[in-house]
Formats: C-alpha cells, structure tokens, sequence
C-alpha cells in the first residue's frame, strides 16, 4: 500500500502546484490563452478506452497467458507461439473465453484512459512555457506524470483482468496434472470480495510499484513520441490545426507499439507480481527484484520479452483507436462546446 499512499499524495501534490499556478494575462493586443476544458477531455478519454480495449482484449488475453507461461524443468510449455495459444484459447473456451475479463477491463478502462489521456493534456498544458514551447523534458515529464496519475485505477484494474485472463491456463495445467477438482471458479466480484475482506484495500493495489514501473515509464517514451508523429502529418482543413483522423490513428499505433516493446520487461515483472492463483509450475516472486533475479537464473533474459510480440499488437491499435476517439472531439459534441 505504500506505493499507491505515495504516488497519490504525490499526484495530489502536483496538481496543487498547477492549479494554483498564477494566470498570464494577456497583454494588450495579445491573444488570449484559450482555456483547458476538462470535462470533455474527460468523456473522449474514457470513450476512446472503451472502443480501444473491446477491439484487442483477445490479444491481450494472449499476451497475458504467454508473459506467466513458464517452461517445465523437461522444457515442456502449454502453448507454443502466439497463434498456438489463440487456437487452445479458443478450442477450450469458445469465442467468450477470448472476452474472460473484459467486463472488469471494459468497466475501468473508462476512468484510467480518461485519466491517463487527459491528465498528459493537462500537464503539457501547463508546463508549456510563457513562449508557447515544450521541449522534450517538458514532454517527457508530461507524460511521466499522466502514467503516474492513471495506477490509482490501472493497479486494481490489471490485478482483476490477469486473474480472469489466466484463469484458463491454470486450470488446464491443472487438469493435466489430475487437480482439476482444486481450482475454483472465480469472478471478478468474488476476487474482489476475497481481497477486501482478507486485506482490505491494500489488497487490490498489490504490484504498485511494478505497476507504476511499467506506466510512467511507458507514458514517458509515448506521449512525447506521439505528439511529434502527429504533428508530422497533413492538418485538417477546418483551420484547427489539428492532425486528420487517420495520422492520429498511426502516430499512436507507431509510437504505441515502440513504448510498448520498450517496456515489456517491467510488464512481465508486473504481470507475474500480481498473479495470485498460481499453477502448479509457477513460481513464487518475494518482490521487483526478486522476480527479476529468478527469472534471469531460471530463464534466461529472453523471457523479459516474452509476449512482447503480443503485446505490441495489442497496444498499437489500442493506441491508436484510443487516440483517434480522442481527436474526434466526441466529449465537446456532447456537451456541446466549440472545439
């Protein structure tokens, strides 16, 4: 719990600082500083992460299944290649197996691309120097803190989706071994419960610092690699000076994809960190640098990238579509502000 008391405190306390920040005037003959609206920034965040993430939960749930596969001590393994998995997935658990965890991802992907996508928005808005610039330790710092914001609803949000998602290799290693008797059928209410009642809250928020590990330094890499991809392509020509739909699409693919591949050590460490329900050739991690060691000794650093592949698929159209909902502007329609 003291990963999730630190970075909230220190959320809040950064957002202190730039809400109290002094409003420039505009001197005379200036134009004004347009002003940040919030709310619907809001509503596209949380709209763009529920298109994203209902377009590449199947992948996802793969990425999940190949990051906690481990090899035997005879070199046996479950699933042999991503397309290997999606077929086993799908044969052992029809087409809803391939949706095990989405309600749970799609009901709180809502509040964490909102905040995620907004909050980058906000504090680039601020640190934005008096000149109209940001450069890139600006932007890197941005972003750092939009990742930073978003695991107050990204740590308990993983934790439930990867015990749903890897629901069925455990029980299937089960079933090879002859236990099939001893894995229980679980829901994400009934995971929630159990937490909350053997550890209260702190349990929903175990893997925070990995967690944290894998997001800040993910928004870190992307949104400062997005916002230049973007702005590499044709604007739109209602005089808004915005990209067109489709260069946002790609900036985020692309740069999605890059961050993601950059990062996918520390998502393996989080994955594996948060798994509860064990299967019977897994193995128990003290902590980050526990993990990491045991995993080097007994795998060798190529598992570090394990699911990377995947992984990349999934966060470049999830990015992407997340991105492109965003642009749309379909929060101001809403609300019906000029955009």
């Amino acid at each position: 719990m003291s990963g999730s008391v630190f970075t909230g405190g220190l959320t809040r306390v950064v957002v202190v600082l730039l809400l109290r920040r002094p409003t420039q005037q505009p001197a005379m003959g200036e134009e004004p500083q347009p002003k940040f609206k919030l709310l619907p920034k809001i509503l596209n965040g949380g709209i763009a992460g529920i298109v994203g993430v209902t377009c590449v939960f199947p992948l996802d749930l793969v990425k999940t299944r190949l990051q906690n596969q481990q090899i035997g001590p005879n070199g046996e393994r479950m699933y042999n290649s991503m397309l290997d998995c999606f077929r086993k997935t799908y044969r052992q658990e029809g087409y809803f197996g391939m949706y095990r965890g989405s309600g749970v991802n799609i009901l709180l992907i809502t509040p964490e691309k909102a905040i995620k996508l907004t909050a980058n928005d906000f504090f680039r808005h601020h640190l934005t120097t008096k000149e109209g610039k940001l450069p890139i330790q600006r932007e890197m710092m941005a972003g750092g803190l939009a990742g930073l914001c978003q695991i107050v609803v990204t740590t308990p949000m993983e934790l439930l989706k990867i015990q749903l998602q890897d629901a069925g290799r455990v029980a299937a290693q089960a079933v090879a071994s002859g236990n099939a008797a001893t894995v229980p059928k679980i829901s994400a209410t009934s995971i929630t419960l159990r937490l909350l009642r053997e550890k209260g809250i702190v349990g929903l928020y175990k893997g925070t610092a990995a967690t944290m590990l894998r997001d800040v330094s993910f928004s870190v890499v992307y949104f400062p690699l997005f916002a230049h991809l973007n702005s590499l392509g044709p604007r739109k020509s209602d005089g808004s000076g915005e990209a067109v739909f489709w260069c946002s699409f790609l900036a985020g693919c692309a740069s999605g994809s890059l961050a993601a591949l950059a990062v996918n050590p520390f998502d393996v460490v989080k994955t594996r960190l948060q798994l509860l329900t064990k299967g019977s050739q897994d193995t128990q991690y003290k902590g980050i640098v526990d993990a990491i060691i045991t995993i080097i000794k007994q795998e060798g650093p190529r598992a570090f990238f394990k699911g990377g592949a995947c992984r990349m698929i999934v966060i470049a159209p999830l990015f992407g579509i997340a991105q492109m909902v965003y642009y749309f502007g379909v929060g101001e329609a809403i609300l019906g502000y000029k955009k």
